[in-house]
C-alpha cells in the first residue's frame, strides 16, 4: 500500500486505495440518491436506501484510510510523523465543526436545503483537507483532487433536486476515480 523511496527515508503514501474506495462511496451512494430523487425518480427506492449506501460507503472508505494510513504512518518519524498525527486530527476536527454549523443553521431553513448542506458541506471539508494534505506533502494530485472536490461540492449548491446528486455522484465520485488512475504516475514521479 506504500513504498519506501530509495534516496529519502520518506514514505510515499500509495492512496489508490482510498480514492477508490470514496470515488465509489460516492459514485453509489450520492448516485442512488439521484435516481430515486425528486417528483419522477429513476428509480422508486425507500429513502433509507441511498442513505444505506451512501453510509456503508463511506465507513467502508474510512476504515481503508485508516488503515492505509496507519500503516504508513508506523515508520514515519519527525516532522513527517508530526504533519501525519496533525493531518489525522484535522479531519476530526473539520467534521466537528461541520456538524455544529450544520445543526445549528440548518434549523433556520427549509429541510431540503438543510439536506443539501450535509454532502457539500462535507465536500468542502474533505476538499479542504486535501488541500492541506497535498501542500504538507507535495502531493499536487492530492492538492488538485482536494480543490476539485471543494469546488465542485459547493457549487452543486447551485443545483436542486437530483441535479445536485448528479453531480456529487459525478464530478465528485468521477474525479476520485480519476486521481486513482493517475495516482501510478505520481508514485513512479516521487520515486525518481
Amino acid at each position: 500500500m506504500y513504498q519506501q523511496l530509495s534516496h529519502s527515508a520518506r514514505t510515499v503514501l500509495d492512496n489508490r486505495p482510498i480514492y477508490l474506495s470514496f470515488g465509489l462511496a460516492w459514485l453509489i451512494g450520492h448516485g442512488s440518491f439521484a435516481v430515486s430523487h425528486g417528483p419522477n425518480p429513476v428509480l422508486n427506492l425507500p429513502g433509507y436506501v441511498p442513505t444505506a449506501l451512501l453510509g456503508v460507503g463511506l465507513l467502508a472508505a474510512m476504515v481503508i484510510t485508516m488503515v492505509v494510513s496507519m500503516r504508513a504512518q508506523r515508520g514515519a518519524t519527525g516532522r513527517e510523523a508530526v504533519v501525519g498525527n496533525l493531518l489525522g486530527a484535522s479531519w476530526v476536527i473539520g467534521f466537528a465543526a461541520l456538524f455544529f454549523l450544520i445543526t445549528a443553521v440548518g434549523s433556520t431553513m427549509d429541510p431540503d436545503t438543510a439536506a443539501a448542506l450535509w454532502p457539500t458541506g462535507s465536500g468542502l471539508v474533505v476538499g479542504l483537507l486535501y488541500l492541506a494534505g497535498g501542500a504538507a506533502y507535495r502531493d499536487v494530485l492530492q492538492y488538485t483532487l482536494g480543490a476539485w472536490l471543494a469546488v465542485s461540492s459547493t457549487a452543486a449548491l447551485f443545483l436542486d433536486g437530483a441535479s445536485l446528486y448528479w453531480a456529487l455522484a459525478l464530478a465528485g465520485g468521477g474525479s476520485y476515480l480519476l486521481a486513482a488512475a493517475i495516482e501510478p504516475r505520481r508514485i513512479a514521479a516521487a520515486a525518481n
